[in-house]
């Protein structure tokens, strides 16, 4: 079991105001070093072009983490695939692949947040071709040998004759399907081949058993194997030492990330009633303290057994120590519990 935390480089508030969102990308790196640290396996940054979340460019702050980092393997969380060129993702992450030692990966998907598309110019009625086309280039490139020219051609993109996509790193880099929950995207993993990341933002977590059996199914039927195949959920979380004050730090952040996206994604503000519900046994919302998360953690994977998960920690302009903090736990209590009762076989 692989543990870690994404993020979308939160700003912080000043004045009861947002921050500048030049100051998000230092606190990010800031976190991604503590990570690495504390002996964390995992940090992705995810694409937003938001004024709260603006890690608009995931491989440049990975190439620098990529730096400045040991063991930690980093990643984006997501790549928004379908309004980036696919050549220009590849020759970036692999950049950062080859800085970091092989330690990068990039988590593609289609974007729940669909900011990019009006501004790279995209119209969202394209948005699953645009997808399927874009992948199905990243995987090409992915899979040429060393000094293979590529020759390729699609509808949402000029051709590409006889190319060298370069740098190459030594070992293709591994790309992860994104997914919130859709049947067609768990079949269309399993098929390719492809890990499969997760993101469970809202509900029983306990609802994705049947996704995560449809894409092991599909795998099986179209003979994918291997230890490639594997299961990642990204979710809130927050830890603190004691569980109370987790969950109420948690619902002040959560509360403000959810109201501001109910605004522009059309819902209803959270109320704490529903928020405590989701921050249960079963729910979505990992905040608590470091035995009680760990306990959640160990509990799914007996159903799912998924490989990896990570947590989204700073939103809603959680506190930066905060966040540090939190980091911190999940690295010193958490992951050690996890890791010796997997071990063990409970």
């Amino acid at each position: 079991m692989e543990l870690g935390v994404y993020s979308f480089g939160d700003v912080q508030q000043e004045n009861g105001k947002l921050g500048p969102t030049s100051q998000a990308i230092p606190n990010l790196l800031e976190a991604i070093k503590l990570a690495d640290e504390v002996g964390l396996d995992f940090f992705g940054v995810g694409e937003h072009h938001t004024d709260y979340f603006p890690a608009s460019s995931p491989a440049t702050i990975l190439s620098a983490a990529a730096a400045m980092t040991k063991n930690i393997t980093l990643s984006s969380a997501v790549s928004v695939l379908s309004t980036d060129d696919p050549v220009r993702i590849y020759q970036q992450f692999a950049t950062a692949n080859i800085i970091s030692g092989g330690r990068v990966e990039i988590v593609a998907g289609r974007g729940s947040s669909t900011e990019s598309f009006p501004l790279f110019g995209y119209d969202l009625k394209n948005y699953d071709e645009l997808y399927a086309e874009k992948l199905d280039l990243l995987m090409k490139i992915n899979a040429l040998e060393k000094n293979e020219p590529l020759t390729w051609e699609g509808q949402f993109r000029a051709p590409i004759q006889e190319a060298m996509i370069v740098p190459q790193p030594e070992h293709p880099i591994k790309i992860w399907l994104a997914t919130g929950g859709n049947p067609e995207s768990s079949i269309r993993a399993g098929a390719l081949g492809l890990p499969i990341a997760y993101a469970v933002i809202g509900g029983q977590v306990s609802r994705f058993a049947p996704m995560v059996d449809l894409y092991r199914k599909a795998a099986e039927h179209y003979e994918q194997t291997g230890d490639h195949m594997q299961v990642a959920i990204a979710s809130p979380g927050y830890i603190a030492e004691d569980a109370q004050d987790a969950k109420d730090t948690f619902w002040q952040a959560w509360e403000s990330t959810m109201t501001t996206l109910g605004k522009v994604r059309g819902f209803a503000a959270p109320t704490r009633s529903h928020y405590d519900a989701e921050s249960g046994r079963d729910g979505a919302l990992f905040a608590g303290s470091p035995e009680e998360i760990a306990e959640r953690i160990i509990e799914l994977h007996k159903r799912i057994k998924h490989t990896r998960h990570y947590f989204q920690m700073d939103v809603g302009q959680l506190p930066h120590d905060k966040f540090l903090q939190s980091i911190e736990l999940l690295g010193t209590k958490v992951a050690p519990r996890v890791r010796k009762a997997l071990a063990s076989g409970n």
